[in-house]
């Protein structure tokens, strides 16, 4: 079975191959993003390996069955991309990897944090030009201070773990509520009472209907002034506009974004000797307090092993005829 694999990076190469164990599998690795524009290079295979910024809406899809795709195999947890209406109708079968290492994605969460609190990267710079003045670095004890959770999934659990261990005071908030978050002592809330509260606000949640600018003007307005907002999860939990509004009053006090709407045309790519393009994330860059990474959150060699060893088994199972334990729109989508 051939499975073309887009948006592949070197790591992507290395840590496939790593963990191919059946020869009954030929692997393709493809630099270019899917898109309506290049789905033909899937030609001849059964399989496509995709990932957060490949677009998979009806028209993909539908070129996809005509070329006898049948399976699409993310390799994130997110998959909020794929038209799935489109491929039930097309009877494309769609798997991800719900659970890679969500320490990798909390412990960046933390990281951000840190960085923007502490400004180690200020820090860094300075000494490197011998400038060993402290002015500007002053930051703030984390113990103590009140922290929001947005999604406490495995990636949000972890991050509670963790903040809970620097003795903060943590506010979750999900429709689902987890003994074990629960069992730590933290107390869900309503949005509406978390947002008054919190000094710290760090977003774990998917990207759905009922969460897409789950962050806008009306929100903004209840949080505390001086907020350090932190977004790990998905640009579109983020009105950027709004969000540029609030840094530029003050009421955001800090801003750490691993994710971005537009990503897609930006992110995993070298732009170093191109113009940017993108106003919204230019002026978001002129800003000393924010924190920009691009998607690097689940960045780490425990993370990209998984990810390779889930997907892989995936497709076993699609070989098979086993049941898709991670199929997406079944018991976990």
């Amino acid at each position: 079975m051939k499975i073309t694999f887009f948006s592949t990076q070197p790591y992507d190469r290395e840590s496939f191959l790593k963990h191919q164990a059946d020869s009954r599998l030929e692997l393709v690795f493809l630099e270019e993003k899917l898109t309506e524009h290049t789905v033909s290079l899937a030609r001849g295979s059964e399989v496509v390996c995709v990932f957060v910024n490949d677009i998979l809406n009806e028209n993909v899809i539908r070129q996809l069955s005509q070329l006898n795709i049948q399976l699409i195999a993310l390799r994130c947890a997110g998959f909020n991309n794929v038209d799935l209406k489109a491929a039930r109708a097309c009877n494309i079968k769609v798997v991800r990897v719900p659970a890679y290492s969500p320490h990798a994605v909390a412990e960046h969460a933390l990281a951000m944090i840190m960085t923007l609190n502490r400004k180690t990267h200020k820090a860094y710079n300075r000494v490197r030009e011998h400038n060993f003045s402290l002015n500007g670095l002053l930051g703030f004890d984390l113990y103590k201070k009140t922290v929001g959770v947005i999604g406490t999934g495995h990636i949000g659990e972890v991050f509670c773990r963790i903040l809970h261990g620097l003795g903060c005071n943590i506010l979750a908030c999900d429709p689902i509520k987890k003994s074990a978050v629960e069992a730590m002592g933290i107390p869900y809330v309503s949005t509406s009472e978390l947002f008054p509260q919190c000094d710290i606000l760090s977003l774990h949640c998917p990207l759905n209907e009922a969460t897409r600018y789950l962050i806008n003007s009306e929100t903004i307005a209840q949080m505390k002034a001086g907020i350090m907002l932190i977004n790990t999860s998905r640009g579109g939990l983020i009105d950027t506009k709004t969000v540029i509004a609030g840094l530029k009053t003050g009421k955001i006090g800090y801003l750490g974004i691993d994710v971005y709407e537009q990503e897609a045309d930006l992110f995993f790519q070298n732009l170093s000797e191109q113009i940017l393009h993108d106003d919204t994330i230019a002026r978001l860059m002129t800003f000393p307090n924010v924190l920009i990474t691009a998607h690097q959150g689940f960045f780490t060699q425990e993370a990209l092993d998984q990810i390779a060893l889930t997907t892989l088994d995936n497709v076993r199972q699609f070989i098979e005829g086993e049941v898709l334990i991670n199929e997406v729109g079944k018991n976990n989508g």
